[in-house]
């Protein structure tokens, strides 16, 4: 408890939660401030000025950080033929067809994406109840539904990433780890702001992009300056 208390007062000495900073600060704090013993994600949350009632102002996509996620990304892909051997050629962690469903449904592998060639998209399908729900259901915009397997899985693999707005507008990303250098960190979350920005719906009137706070895994959220890109 008492090393609790002075880890919290330290960080209060540090930070002011309601103070905007500008990234490169934020960053060398948040760095600063980390003591887990592994290595932490850096965190972004960017709330939008979205009403999320209206279909059409809600915001999803997909984006390839130019540097990265920083961490291992399992991918599993619905191909056969010529195109699960340009899944094989990317690395794909699971390729298959029924029986790639059969282990979907039993539970036996875990991945972060999945991947559908066309073709397959009817076996997919037929699993929809199981993988939906968890957010795994392939889709066009995605870019998860594609006969493009080699680029699309090498991107997954490498730091491509999904992002949709919760029902409060926000979205959570992650752009890096906290062993980034700055530069790395600021041009992933350049990368996907302007990419959110580029999907302003028409009708939205006042801010569009209103917050952005910067935090790792384990740390306190800062406030960054919406404006440094």
């Amino acid at each position: 408890m008492v090393l609790y208390k002075k880890r919290l007062n330290f960080i209060k000495s540090k930070i002011d939660i309601y103070k905007t900073y500008q990234i490169q600060d934020a960053i060398n704090i948040i760095k600063e401030l980390s003591i887990s013993k592994f290595i932490e994600s850096i965190d972004v949350a960017i709330k939008l000025g979205i009403n999320t009632k209206k279909k059409n102002q809600n915001i999803s996509g997909n984006v390839l950080l130019p540097y990265g996620t920083g961490r291992l990304t399992k991918v599993a892909v619905f191909a056969k033929g010529l195109q699960a051997n340009d899944a094989k050629r990317a690395n794909a962690d699971y390729i298959g067809m029924e029986d790639l469903a059969e282990k979907i449904i039993k539970k036996k592998i875990n991945f972060k994406f999945l991947i559908s060639s066309t073709n397959a998209f009817s076996l997919v399908n037929k699993i929809s109840k199981i993988i939906g729900p968890k957010g795994l259901m392939p889709n066009l915009k995605f870019g998860t539904i594609t006969n493009n397997l080699y680029e699309t899985v090498k991107n997954f693999k490498f730091g491509q990433i999904i992002y949709k707005n919760d029902k409060n507008g926000i979205i959570h990303s992650i752009i890096g780890k906290i062993n980034f250098n700055t530069f790395l960190i600021k041009e992933n979350l350049k990368t996907l702001l302007i990419k959110i920005k580029n999907e302003k719906p028409n009708d939205i009137k006042g801010d569009y992009i209103k917050k952005i706070t910067l935090s790792s895994t384990m740390g306190v959220s800062l406030i960054i300056d919406k404006n440094f890109y």
